[in-house]
């Protein structure tokens, strides 16, 4: 039985900001908390990943059968990780069909075979990786995107890996490598190979750098020959400054796709002539394809769709009955209590995918849509939650959403801020909380309003968060994301500031103690924000990038060209490379900052961090550094979760000036000056 958090015993005197007792701890964020992921939906039940902290990050596959009263079961012995590589960020690293079983396995990159007792290698060993299955069954093969690193690990060279789309033959067992059958390649990555009903026609999608895949990427179309290789492909979708996201075929054998060829990504039917919105909404019905399988619709029937799609950050679920081409498509809002969908899986009548709102962590739902439900929300059912300690509603800050001006005034950026909230607590009277604001990654990214026990973590001690779509964020439009192409380091640090600015004009936040917080990207946006602007008195940067030159010549080929969009090509604009560096200001830079990093990253190295720590330690600037071992671009074990959580707070203390228990260990802050207050 799930043991339920109780609010902790009322104080009967004002607790200063920032130091209150609270029973969110860093330990319920890892130890009662998982990662859900990449669902898929068979005959035979519902599958999906969890990412256990408390297992040092282990990917689980998951198998719930359809019966809803037997347990959910690990499917694989306890010592595999379910996980692919490529891009470095991963994703649909299984398939899931009504007779097999294919799994990426994360120590070797290998594809496998589960038959239910023992696992078969499909891939030869070697410098490979792969994503993103799609069966042909009726050539016994798999197909799927291949990332090879042979060319770069044999010579050390600056080669990039070459990604190809791949056929994987069911039928050898000796895994040589002539098992691998190239199907398509030329360009610099492929996503989403699918294979029609029929057999006949295989589509996929393309780009090539400098391009990301938001920024201009194509869908292909090719019939197949007898034997399973492609004939000459034609475009069907995308081109210069078009985007297209998820193709997937009907039932019936009728090819759709997600474009942004209107402003908003909407959907689209792919006919001869063309494309035929399905959807001409102000709205997206996509979100940045960072990771492999990302899914916003799928198929009830030939004539139903379930799709999900955001407005002003929120988002909502509807179902679409399509018609003759002579009538436009039916819509029917799906109403519940969640404001956040993703990953939907449908077949037949049935509807898998994951959901989230303000007082309710990431859970995966399935939905029933069979017969003529007059409200078929009713049949939901929760599978799995992200995290196993319900909290009681009063103590979680409800976000509230802002739009504010920047930009000197003439636009508007967004987010979604949360007061302090504990209702154990009394606050002074005499002073306003500290801030902290909150920087997403990407930056070609968005935050939402889902739960985030890291952001209650900080309300409930008594900070005010602040969490951030600056301009360039997603879930607005193409041309609000467009607004940080050649701006990188310029209006997002423009709209964080303005975003604080805003919160003290409102009388909210205590203008002395504005902190800024961000990881990755956002780490950037944050020592950007500290070496250029004087808004904020400290700061925090997880994986952080403090050299954009080092990050254009040293990071992986996913995001090799990515500051083409965002700052200019180098090296032909080096000097702007330079002047937008936090390292090379770090003159400028005179607040406290604590570093984040994981030393396996290959993302965003930790000679980024490293070199801003020298900088700011030479100058005698309050640091602190914080590396882990073992931990890559993100922090996945349970002990780095939480000692990153509690040496923040420890750095806030300090730089602050307030009390925390003595049972959290001490973050060592350099040229800090001595506390006036005694811990508690």
């Amino acid at each position: 039985m799930t043991n339920r958090i109780t609010d902790p015993n009322p104080m009967t005197q004002a607790t200063p900001y920032g130091s209150w007792p609270s029973s969110i701890t860093s330990d319920l964020l890892t130890q009662q908390s998982v990662r859900l992921g990449e669902p898929q939906l068979t005959a035979n039940g519902y599958f999906w990943i969890e990412s256990r902290p408390q297992e040092k990050g282990r990917c689980v596959l998951m198998q719930q059968p359809l019966s809803q009263h037997t347990q959910a079961r690990e499917v694989l012995p306890n010592h595999i990780s379910v996980h692919s590589q490529a891009h470095e960020y991963g994703g649909a690293s299984y398939l899931a069909t009504d007779h097999d079983l294919f799994y990426v396995n994360g120590s070797d990159q290998r594809v496998y075979r589960w038959d239910g007792q023992s696992a078969t290698a499909l891939t030869p060993e070697g410098a490979f990786r792969y994503a993103d299955f799609c069966l042909d069954p009726g050539r016994q093969r798999l197909l799927c995107v291949r990332e090879d690193h042979r060319q770069r690990d044999q010579d050390q060279s600056d080669q990039e890996e070459i990604n190809e789309l791949v056929a994987i033959d069911l039928t050898r067992v000796d895994c040589s490598a002539d098992a691998v059958t190239v199907l398509v390649s030329g360009h610099d990555f492929f996503s989403n190979p699918r294979l029609s009903p029929d057999g006949k026609q295989l589509s996929w999608l393309c780009w090539d750098h400098p391009h990301m895949p938001w920024d201009h990427s194509e869908c292909w179309l090719s019939p197949l020959s007898p034997a399973g290789l492609p004939d000459p492909p034609q475009r069907v979708a995308g081109g210069p400054g078009e985007s297209v996201f998820q193709p997937q075929w009907s039932p019936s054998g009728q090819l759709y796709v997600v474009s942004d060829r209107n402003n908003w990504w909407n959907l689209y039917r792919v006919e001869t002539e063309g494309l035929t919105p399905i959807s001409q909404l102000e709205a997206e019905f996509a979100t940045p394809q960072w990771v492999f399988g990302m899914s916003t619709y799928g198929f009830l029937s030939s004539d139903r769709i379930l799709a999900c799609f955001s407005q002003q950050g929120q988002w909502q679920l509807a179902l679409i009955e399509l018609r003759d081409a002579a009538q436009a498509p039916a819509w029917r809002a799906l109403t519940s209590e969640f404001t956040e969908f993703s990953q939907i899986q449908c077949q037949g009548d049935r509807a898998l995918f994951l959901a989230a709102n303000a007082r309710q962590a990431n859970q995966l739902l399935t939905l029933n849509l069979s017969g003529l439900q007059d409200d078929p929300i009713q049949s939901l059912h929760c599978l799995a939650h992200s995290s196993q300690a319900p909290l009681p509603t009063s103590v979680i800050s409800q976000p509230q959403s802002i739009s504010f001006p920047t930009g000197g005034g003439e636009e508007q950026a967004h987010g979604f801020y949360y007061p302090p909230c504990n209702p154990a607590i009394i606050p002074p009277s005499d002073e306003k909380p500290p801030l902290i604001v909150l920087c997403h990654g990407g930056p070609t990214g968005a935050t939402d309003t889902g739960l985030n026990l890291k952001i209650q973590y900080w309300t409930s001690r008594g900070f005010a968060v602040m969490d951030v779509n600056y301009r360039g964020s997603t879930g607005y439009g193409r041309h609000y994301r467009e607004r940080l192409n050649g701006t990188w380091g310029i209006y997002d640090v423009e709209d964080v500031c303005a975003a604080a600015d805003y919160l003290v004009a409102q009388g909210l936040v205590d203008p002395e103690r504005l902190a800024i917080k961000g990881s990755s990207a956002g780490g950037y946006t944050v020592l950007a924000a500290l070496t250029f602007q004087n808004t904020f008195k400290a700061g925090a940067s997880l994986y952080g990038i403090g050299n954009l030159e080092t990050l254009a010549t040293d990071t992986h080929k996913f995001e090799a060209r990515y500051l083409d969009t965002l700052v200019g090509a180098y090296p032909q604009q080096k000097a702007e490379y330079l002047r937008r560096s936090p390292l090379y200001h770090a003159d400028q830079l005179n607040c406290p900052v604590i570093f984040f990093q994981g030393l396996d990253d290959k993302v965003v190295p930790p000679n980024q961090a490293e070199a801003m720590v020298a900088a700011l330690d030479a100058k005698k600037v309050p640091v602190a550094y914080v590396p882990f071992a073992g931990e890559g671009h993100g922090f996945r074990q349970a002990h780095s979760i939480q000692r990153c959580l509690e040496a923040e707070w420890s750095f806030y203390s300090q730089v602050f000036d307030f009390s925390i228990p003595e049972d959290i260990e001490p973050v060592e802050v350099k040229h800090i000056q001595p506390r006036s207050r005694e811990v508690v």
